[in-house]
């Protein structure tokens, strides 16, 4: 399967090395729910393991590619690199994706070779959905089997109005959908043909019924991928689902709020069903009221612009973040209202995204193809075009220099994973091209509390331009284009708490706090996390989960030393001196700052590319929070209690990254 592998002697040394896991043993048990994969013989990967996984997994990418280009691989050179990018992942330098961290090295990617599995994101646009029926469906098709492998999906609604729809006439076709991912996605693909084929001049479309029957039962492992069956259940529902929304819109075209509707059904299809995770992102107008007000349930029912009820669309319309296109002439006053109610919408500056890499280089119009970003708004993207997010901590480096030779290692393994092909042959020309990464940088707020802004922009505008530069050796040895952007400031979720930082460029909740996290009650972790003193308790909103409550103390300012105008004027820093695709930023805006946010975007529109606002919430605001603050007397008293997690031989399979949208992922 894997045609590089690691020397056996030098894998040896970190076997008995305990990895540096972050925030008092969340860090461990983030990662063995997450990313420890079962082994042949049914016991968990342990750290040294599962760094082997990825970083052979990598070299065999890039050995195979040199190979097969006939270019001249040097077995040497590759065990020193490869040796050389073990250790500093190891040591938690640097960290892949959490896609990687999960699929790299396994079957998924080197056998039946479904590359997509290795990233994090992408982006589809609806815009041409009125060329062709196969156009009118492939948005859909690509939403729903992107999400299906763990990655998480943008689109736009710029199809609306583009067909009509037919009510589906006689059901003459019986599908009997096979349990693959192959079998659900081709079952959504023949469902919307139904509706859609009279709009292009098939005269007798016909309707498609369905057989389950093939699909495996709830709760019998997926092998390969990982994780369990979720049966047919949530595949049905998505058909009922389909057919009365499309039903209702017979004769009529397709609406913003069908389109919407028909991509985050399928993200709640996704989330039910087999590898449980996904997300998404929705863009649209900053000047239509109907895309503004998606999430307004009641809006939506009074106008009649869709005849569900509130309670439906409620279902599902939580599928996506919804953002809007804004530029340097928009009028943010109505629409920073809305935001300052629940912080939707986000805000997008599509300008700002195509003319410029980084905000203190001349515009470079590179991007002038880019159609959106990421669930996260970190990524610029083209339609159909993928992304690789790899984080770097250089709160965690020795020195600049050891920072800037481990930016090398964290380029080159997402330049590598540019080298697979997809199942889709329109992100494979797209991938091709551009050949986009994003090298991002995690716990940016630990590097200003333990040095200075100006230290870091040092650090950064140095690292930019050492990337460039490896870029350019890489790119010459691979025969591959330069990549068209090369670094990002991912939100960070999972992988951050391995390493114990802050999430990409936030701030933490508070000084001292609580962090919650679910875990189910048949898990084989429970025993080894009572045993370290941890506090555990019933989940109170799903009966099959505890609660796990661990003491976190943060040195450094917190949220309630910042105000809404530092966290953005950060994100505008990192966007001139770091990222040249995009900065992940929430600002987590008090009450009373509310009134601010058309004054902030007014001042900042010239330098971003994406940001949104969350409301802070009260505390107590629902039971069993993620956050909870604490007073330090009363964490040095849980912290007394807790001793390090000792998982001994495990046998469960993780589950892979939950997506999220910063401090929101769940375990």
């Amino acid at each position: 399967m894997l045609n590089f592998k690691l020397d056996e002697d030098f894998v040896a040394q970190y076997k008995d090395i305990t990895p540096d896991f972050g925030f008092n043993g969340l860090g461990l048990l983030t990662y063995y729910r997450t990313y420890s994969r079962l082994k042949e013989d049914g016991t968990n990967e342990e750290w040294y393991e599962t760094v082997r996984r990825v970083v052979e997994g990598a070299y065999s990418l890039q050995k195979q590619h040199i190979l097969n280009n006939e270019l001249g691989w040097s077995n040497r050179k590759g065990q020193r690199s490869a040796q050389e990018m073990y250790d500093r992942i190891f040591k938690m330098k640097f960290l892949p994706p959490g896609r990687m961290l999960w699929a790299l090295g396994t079957p998924i990617i080197h056998e039946k070779r479904v590359g997509q599995a290795l990233f994090n994101c992408a982006f589809v646009s609806t815009g041409h959905i009125g060329k062709s029926i196969e156009e009118a469906v492939k948005p859909f098709t690509f939403m729903m089997d992107m999400s299906m492998v763990g990655v998480g999906v943008g689109f736009d609604v710029e199809g609306a109005e583009k067909i009509e729809i037919y009510k589906q006439e006689e059901e003459t076709e019986l599908y009997e959908i096979p349990d693959s991912r192959e079998g659900w996605v081709m079952s959504l693909e023949k469902l919307l043909f139904s509706y859609f084929a009279k709009h292009f001049g098939f005269n007798k479309p016909c309707g498609v019924k369905f057989n389950y029957d093939l699909i495996r039962p709830a709760g019998v492992p997926i092998l390969g991928f990982g994780g369990v069956s979720s049966g047919p259940a949530p595949l049905e529902k998505l058909h009922k689902q389909i057919r009365h929304l499309l039903d209702k819109l017979n004769g009529k075209h397709i609406s913003i709020t069908a389109i919407a509707d028909l991509m985050n059904m399928i993200g709640q299809c996704v989330v039910a069903g087999n590898v449980r995770r996904t997300a998404q992102i929705a863009l649209g107008s900053v000047s239509n009221s109907e895309y503004r007000k998606l999430k307004d349930y009641r809006w939506n029912q009074e106008k009649g612009k869709y005849e569900g009820s509130m309670a439906r669309r409620a279902e599902w319309g939580w599928a996506s973040n919804n953002s809007v296109n804004v530029d340097a002439h928009t009028n943010f006053a109505e629409v920073a209202k809305q935001t300052a109610i629940n912080g939707e919408p986000g805000y997008v500056f599509m300008d700002n995204i195509r003319a410029f890499s980084r905000m203190c280089d001349p515009a470079d119009h590179k991007d002038k193809k880019a159609m959106g970003t990421n669930p996260c708004g970190e990524q610029t993207l083209e339609s159909y075009e993928l992304c690789c997010l790899v984080e770097t901590f250089p709160s965690r480096a020795e020195s600049k220099e050891d920072y800037l030779r481990t930016l090398k290692f964290a380029y080159l393994l997402g330049k590598t994973a540019t080298l697979v092909n997809t199942t889709w042959h329109e992100t494979n020309r797209v991938q091709k091209r551009n050949r986009r990464i994003g090298t991002s940088v995690s716990g940016v707020t630990n590097f200003i509390d333990k040095y200075s802004l100006e230290t870091l922009r040092e650090w950064l505008d140095e690292g930019y331009k050492h990337i460039q530069s490896w870029d350019n050796i890489y790119s010459s040895w691979l025969c591959v284009p330069r990549s068209i952007k090369t670094t990002s400031v991912k939100p960070s979720g999972t992988v951050s708490l391995l390493a114990g930082v802050n999430p990409g460029c936030h701030f933490p909740e508070f000084d001292y706090y609580i962090r919650r996290v679910r875990v189910a009650k048949t898990s084989a972790l429970i025993p080894a996390i009572k045993q370290a003193g941890l506090h555990i308790e019933d989940d109170v909103v799903d009966p099959s989960s505890y609660v796990v409550e661990f003491p976190v103390h943060n040195q450094g300012k917190s949220l309630k030393d910042v105000s809404i105008w530092e966290q953005v004027a950060l994100a505008v820093f990192l966007q001139k001196y770091w990222s040249d695709n995009q900065v992940s930023c929430t600002v987590t805006f008090r009450p009373e700052e509310a009134d601010q946010i058309k004054t902030v975007l007014d001042y900042y529109k010239y330098d971003l590319k994406a940001i949104s606002f969350l409301p802070k919430l009260e505390l107590g605001a629902y039971a069993q929070m993620p956050y909870e603050a604490i007073s330090k007397e009363r964490y040095e008293d849980l912290i007394k209690n807790v001793k390090p997690i000792e998982f001994k031989t495990l046998s469960e399979d993780s589950i892979g990254e939950k997506f999220c949208s910063n401090d929101n992922c769940t375990i």
